[in-house]
């Protein structure tokens, strides 16, 4: 990717972001918005690694689930400042992922899949089970962070939605800034290589190992941090942050929107973020409408909407 395309992309997608409240008829749609950004940071973070690594993981929302705990945890017990908690959720998680990624990264295809799938099963019990820590199922209220009276001592008055839409929308960009630097950079380009063969880069002198651990700790503060931020908006959290289904809902909105393009992410993460929403006027099916929506894509667009479509496009003027 050239460094054009490079900020092409980031300049779409910021552009998205400052344009869309124009569009906005209620301060709901500012609430729906930022859940897209979070949901689009934590793809991202599985772009990293199952784009560019070619590694997969079912148990990404554990990661979620400690960087959500983290900032109702930590304020609590350690009297630490909210913001201060997302950066200890962070940290837990990329040690988290360093420690369990060594003996996991080692396996492949479906194997690897049970794997990541058992861990985030083991922290969405333990998040469950753990009540008098963490409040078991019926989950625990998340400290205000002050950003709203920070703020308005500045002259700025914000509703909630709008703070944690340009908030969100924010830490968005720079993930996705952080990302498709990544991709050019000799640490990226290792990372498709071994995506492509991990044989042949390891022939031509590429760490396998590390470059996949790498990728998994990175991609685990991804969504570290997207759970932080979606407790803190919220102001409350319960295990299901860290459940089986968010972490499919991850993997799917990559793959949906093009599992190695990061507006690819963004776009499947505003897609599945949105449906049910709009499938709400079908009630009991609005499962069966959403899966028919995935099966389709999936036939005609097996790449994911935005390469698809981008391909495409390129093939007619060609």
């Amino acid at each position: 990717m050239t460094r054009r395309m490079k900020w092409i992309q980031l300049g779409v997608l910021a552009a998205l972001i400052v344009l869309l409240p124009l569009l906005f008829p209620s301060g709901y749609y500012y609430r729906v918005g930022a859940l897209i950004f979070v949901n689009a940071l934590s793809v991202v973070g599985l772009v990293i690694l199952i784009g560019y690594a070619g590694q997969i993981s079912l148990g990404h929302a554990g990661f979620a689930g400690i960087g959500a705990y983290a900032c109702a945890l930590a304020p609590e017990h350690l009297g630490l400042h909210p913001g201060l908690a997302v950066l200890l959720g962070a940290g837990i998680s990329g040690v988290m992922a360093l420690l369990i990624g060594r003996p996991i990264l080692r396996l492949k295809g479906y194997y690897l899949a049970v794997a990541t799938l058992g861990f985030g099963i083991l922290v969405s019990m333990v998040l469950t089970n753990e009540r008098a820590l963490t409040g078991g199922p019926d989950g625990m209220v998340v400290a205000d962070p002050g950003l709203r009276d920070l703020l308005r001592d500045l002259g700025l008055r914000l509703s909630g939605g709008e703070l944690w839409y340009g908030v969100s929308g924010l830490v968005l960009l720079v993930g996705a800034w952080i990302a498709l630097n990544l991709l050019d950079s000799p640490t990226g380009r290792a990372m498709r290589a071994l995506h492509g063969s991990e044989v042949a880069a390891a022939t031509v002198g590429i760490d396998v190992a590390a470059q996949k651990l790498r990728a998994f700790v990175i991609s685990a503060v991804y969504a570290s941090v997207a759970g932080s931020l979606l407790a803190l908006q919220n102001q409350y959290v319960t295990p299901d942050v860290a459940g089986f289904l968010h972490s499919v809902e991850m993997v799917t909105m990559a793959v949906l929107g093009g599992v190695g393009s990061v507006l690819g992410a963004t776009l499947g993460a505003a897609i599945l973020t949105l449906l049910p929403q709009v499938l709400t006027v079908f009630a009991e099916y609005e499962q069966l409408v959403l899966g028919a929506v995935m099966i389709g894509v999936m036939i005609f667009l097996p790449q994911g909407l935005l390469p698809s479509i981008a391909r495409r496009l390129r093939g007619t003027s060609e």
